[in-house]
């Protein structure tokens, strides 16, 4: 696995702004490890020691609440995990689990923090990422609050096709009970509406994989909500 973080055909936007000396700081102070699916990569309530950087792969990130636990999003490469950690909480505030094979980069997270004081550029694009994930985080809640279970649903499955996958034909990363909690509903209501939207020609499944065949009735359904 690369070391050299100049080298990396992963490296981030922000790793991107640093200068060769400050590269060389990145590249001495990171380790690459493989994760196999369903491994934990890190673990709700444990001390953070590290930056999380997502090379290859697809996560869960998921928070154990009151009562159960909620799945907060899923995650695809390139990007940050863990990221609120760095300014905030030393204690990690959710976990992360690996949907598929994973290849992920620890970072020192005092070397991260000396390279945000540094560097403006990197501390600027840094800021933008948390930004984004501020703002889809509440756009995430009203719609889960304020949409019916039909228009979540289709969210979550044009998430799959335009983000995650950039492919209307793809294998569903998560169960229908993972993704009836992913919109805050049974895994009965899940079954049912698939195979309403399936009889209705939106969609198209066999086993695992998913193919949209109408993505104009399914982007209808999820603007009406």
């Amino acid at each position: 696995m690369e070391s050299d973080c100049s080298l990396c055909p992963y490296i981030s936007v922000a790793e991107a702004k640093l200068d060769g000396c400050q590269l060389k700081q990145l590249s001495e102070n990171h380790i690459v490890v493989g994760f196999k699916k369903g491994d934990s990569i890190i673990k709700q309530g444990t001390y953070s020691t590290n930056i999380i950087f997502l090379r290859k792969g697809l996560v869960k990130i998921h928070i154990t609440g009151p009562y159960s636990e909620q799945i907060v999003k899923l995650a695809k490469p390139p990007t940050y995990l863990g990221l609120p950690t760095t300014f905030g909480a030393k204690v990690n505030q959710y976990s992360i689990t690996a949907l598929e094979d994973c290849e992920v980069c620890f970072i020192d997270i005092t070397v991260f923090r000396n390279l945000l004081k540094e560097s403006e550029h990197f501390s600027y694009e840094i800021i933008q990422a948390l930004c984004r994930y501020e703002i889809e985080s509440f756009r995430r809640c009203a719609n889960r609050t304020q949409k019916l279970t039909r228009g979540n649903l289709a969210d979550v499955l044009l998430d799959f096709a335009n983000n995650i996958f950039q492919s209307d034909v793809f294998i569903v990363p998560i169960s229908q009970t993972e993704i009836g909690n992913l919109i805050d509903t049974s895994r009965e209501s899940v079954s049912r509406m698939l195979s309403e939207f399936e009889k209705d020609g939106i969609i198209r499944t066999t086993g695992k994989q998913m193919e949209i065949i109408n993505k104009k009735s399914l982007e209808l359904i999820s603007q009406n909500g």
